[in-house]
């Protein structure tokens, strides 16, 4: 359990905050919460519907791409059908169904506020992005557009345009229920919205002259609507920045890139005191930190005065004062990883960026344990706290516009050019209390990075895609390519790092660092590098000139799938998750496919024409091969007792899944429906009933396979005699990127880098019996590539012990691993590992 550890403040700087909030909020009262925290683990099992999956992995990311018209934007929304279950009523706050009609009666109060449809979630429901603003004409759009672009495409030139200093409008960002269970930042932007539709004092016209404010009302209706803070999908939607597997992330995403925020606020819940970022070491070692942090903690300021100032005290209301986690913390509250929203859009130019936990939790238990009156009385608190945050940004934006620009244009400009970065000190941050060696993280960054061609071609394919959906610039070699003392083939990848999101493109590629010695714990992930994990070669080039080179920009990656010469049978290589789902596709049609010896799939000459329309489709490729094969393949269905994003994963390959549980084998299930069991979250043997456990039992005692993840899969694997193999569970607060060593048919094979697994709370197995094979190993001496990873207090659970043990083994009837091949889409590069496993042991009982 991740822990916040609060110690004495560091110095406070106290500063006079002489701006009036431009507008009033309303009083409310609340009673004493204690300081929560979120765990960061995912939460099993999943039981998420089908159509939820299909739609996250189907749905398009689309832009704003419509800068001919000028604003407002109006349009009339198709109200939702009225929907009693929805959880926010019980809280007196806007439930889903009637923020359409909502939007519509502000749109209706004048010429400020506009509405787009952003996307929709995994659950089919609407993403509405606000926009308030004073009117445009389609040219002065046109030029706000073109500005926008040179701050980030020119940032020298943008830096000197009297043009921008004078007329670009900021940016500002509102992001609203990213955790659909923390719902109350919907209802303070509707009001204020609402407020600044039809204010008509100077103050107000001044800061919607100059700015435009964007407010993601719901972030997650999904969660909203069912009172959890997960999506349709189960999905922690503040945990997904890196990967952007669910559609609500993309949608986010693609308004980060589209609108450049230079402030943003992610309105989030419950901490008590109200919890205003910025965080406590260690920070983001990309950033341009020293400016990020000398205006994010100028506006989380005004935002605790501005919190503190509605007048709510413990004694009369349950509320604590604010807290500022940079401040008053010394660690436990960091801002290392770029999977939570405000930290990732700080690669794309937000020099501001604020988590805001407000205070009262009505959440959870409290939900069914509380009386409506009070859940009532404490949303409505919350919802003036949100306000207040809300408006104290406003007058910060008002104030400040000029600098956060120019700011904005200095972390483009410095990852156009090269530059170093700016370490924080005293002297580079001033005003800012407390910073010392702590807080000091930068890097360096490599020259370029190449992805090259003729090496997992697929995997090489998607992982440009993704750079380029995060608005990272890639080129391709058009010949052969001299660099960093290395050739490569033309068609090769390169990442110049002289780009204006220089930061984001080393996040997403770098090894990343171990920072084991730095903090005693860290709030979530602390390691993460798609070039280990994606499958791709990634090769950082620490010199070389690319001015000159044989590059031309890509804005999607080459088509990769093809099918090998015109006759004989044709092998697929199972060693990517776009494989594996290719597979299933085949077995779906009725392919009559066979086993190679090493594993991969033998699809016969006579389904050429399938499998050209399969390579397209999955973008696989299928080579000539003259091997027969030995056992056939069958279609695999799967009993998943899995965690949410093990269950996306699983789908994301093309199996056919049924989610099952304790409950769920309790009720009464028909084994006969499925082939073999994955199980990693949720079923407990102990807990079933004797006829469930007996049916259980039977079916693995009839040959059926099980593939297990972690203690719980080691458990039951144990407990009915499959696997001799006793887990050994390493620190709970492990996590990151490790270095293994693969021997073993399921996981040798393995794209890119095979030598890279993914751990949270790792476990390694010992006392391994008779028929027990190694399937793969942590490396020996320190196998921690990236993350946090500790020994506990007694000297064990550290990477030392684990080292050389081994991370995955196997049997005739049960596959273990003690790694975290499918967690959160990040180990895409192992996902073809879970998928190899599933495969055998489906297959178990027919030999």
């Amino acid at each position: 359990m991740h822990t916040t550890r609060t110690v004495p403040a560091r110095p406070v700087l106290l500063i006079a905050l002489t701006s009036a909030l431009l507008l009033t909020p309303n009083s409310a009262t609340a009673d004493p919460e204690p300081p929560t925290r979120e765990s960061a683990g995912d939460q099993g099992p999943a039981r998420t519907p089908e159509s939820a999956a299909l739609r996250a992995l189907t749905a398009p990311t689309t832009g704003f791409t419509d800068t001919a018209r000028g604003y407002p934007r109006e349009q009339v929304l198709t109200p939702d059908p009225v929907n009693p279950a929805d959880k926010s009523v019980r809280l007196g706050l806007t439930p889903y169904h009637a923020i359409a009609p909502k939007l519509n009666a502000l749109q209706r109060l004048g010429d400020r506020v506009s509405v787009e449809i952003a996307g929709r979630s995994a659950g089919g429901h609407r993403l509405y992005l606000v926009t308030v603003t004073a009117p445009e004409t389609a040219a002065q759009t046109r030029a706000q557009e073109r500005m926008r672009e040179l701050i980030e495409n020119a940032p020298a030139a943008a830096a000197k345009s009297k043009e921008i200093k004078a007329g670009y409008k900021a940016p500002v960002f509102f992001n609203n229920n990213i955790h659909g269970n923390e719902w109350e930042g919907t209802d303070a932007s509707l009001k204020i919205v609402e407020q600044l539709a039809t204010a008509t004092d100077t103050r107000t016209k001044d800061l919607l002259a100059h700015s435009r404010l964007y407010f993601n009302i719901t972030a997650n209706p999904d969660g909203r609507i069912a009172g959890t803070r997960a999506n349709a999908n189960g999905f922690d939607l503040n945990r997904d920045f890196v990967t952007a597997s669910q559609p609500e992330v993309r949608a986010m995403r693609q308004i980060e890139i589209d609108k450049q925020p230079a402030v943003m606020l992610d309105l989030h819940g419950y901490v008590n005191g109200t919890l205003i970022e910025p965080t406590t070491p260690p920070h983001g070692e990309n950033y341009e930190y020293d400016l990020f942090l000398k205006n994010t903690y100028a506006n989380a300021l005004g935002m605790e005065a501005a919190v503190n100032g509605l007048g709510f005290t413990p004694a009369k209301d349950g509320v604590e004062p604010a807290q500022i986690p940079f401040r008053d913390q010394e660690e436990g509250w960091d801002d290392w990883p770029p999977i939570f929203t405000p930290q990732y859009a700080a690669f794309h130019g937000t020099v501001a960026a604020h988590t805001v936990e407000i205070p009262l939790a009505v959440n959870n238990s409290l939900y069914d344990s509380l009386s409506a009156e009070e859940l009532r009385r404490r949303s409505a608190v919350n919802t003036d706290v949100a306000g207040a945050a809300i408006r104290s940004t406003l007058n910060f934006v008002r104030s400040n516009r000029t600098s956060l620009i120019a700011d904005q244009i200095e972390v483009f400009r410095r990852g156009a050019a090269g530059a170093d970065q700016v370490p924080v000190s005293e002297e580079t941050v001033p005003g800012v209390p407390g910073i010392g060696p702590e807080d000091v993280y930068t890097t360096d960054f490599p020259r370029a990075y190449v992805i090259p061609a003729g090496t997992t071609d697929t995997a090489a394919a998607r992982l440009v895609d993704h750079l380029l959906a995060n608005d990272v610039r890639v080129t391709r070699a058009t010949r052969e390519l001299g660099l960093g003392g290395r050739t490569y083939a033309k068609g090769s990848y390169v990442v110049d790092m002289r780009q204006p999101k220089r930061g984001l493109a080393n996040v997403l590629l770098a090894d990343g660092r171990d920072i084991s010695d730095k903090v005693s714990v860290m709030y979530d992930i602390s390691g993460w590098s798609l070039g280990r994990l994606w499958g791709a070669r990634v090769d950082p080039v620490r010199s070389g000139r690319l001015v000159g080179a044989p590059l031309r920009p890509v804005r999607t990656a080459a088509d990769v799938g093809r099918v090998a010469a015109p006759r004989g049978d044709l092998l697929l290589r199972l060693t990517d998750p776009q494989e594996i789902a290719a597979l299933n596709s085949l077995l779906r049609q009725g392919v009559p496919v066979r086993r190679s010896a090493d594993g991969s799939a033998i699809v016969p000459a006579s389904a050429r024409a399938k499998a050209m329309v399969t390579a397209r489709t999955y973008d696989v490729v299928f080579d000539a091969t003259r091997q027969t094969g030995t056992a056939e393949l069958r279609r695999t269905r799967v009993a998943a007792a899995v965690t949410p994003g093990e269950l996306f994963a699983l789908r994301e390959m093309d199996f056919e899944v049924v989610p099952v549980s304790t409950a769920v084998l309790n009720a009464g299930f028909d084994w006969s429906s499925v082939d073999v069991l994955f199980v990693s979250a949720g079923l407990d043997r102990d807990a079933l009933t004797s006829g469930a456990r007996t049916a259980l039992d039977a079916f693995l005692g009839a040959g059926h396979g099980l593939v297990g993840r972690g203690t719980i899969g080691a458990e039951l694997s144990a407990a009915t005699g499959l696997l001799a193999a006793k887990p050994v569970e390493g620190n709970g607060d492990a996590n990151g990127v490790v270095r293994v060593v693969s021997s073993g048919p399921v996981t040798a094979g393995a794209p890119g880098s095979p030598d890279a697994g993914f751990v949270y709370t790792p476990v390694w197995f010992t006392d391994l019996g008779p028929g027990v094979r190694v399937e793969q190993s942590y490396a020996a001496g320190n196998p921690l590539v990236s993350g946090h990873w500790r020994s506990l207090p007694d000297g064990s659970g550290g990477p030392a012990a684990a080292a050389g043990q081994p991370s995955v083994v196997s049997g005739p009837q049960a596959v273990l691993f003690g790694t975290e091949p499918l967690f959160r889409d990040h180990p895409k590069g192992e996902f073809a590992q879970v998928g190899r496993a599933l495969f055998t042991m489906a297959h178990a009982s027919s030999g």
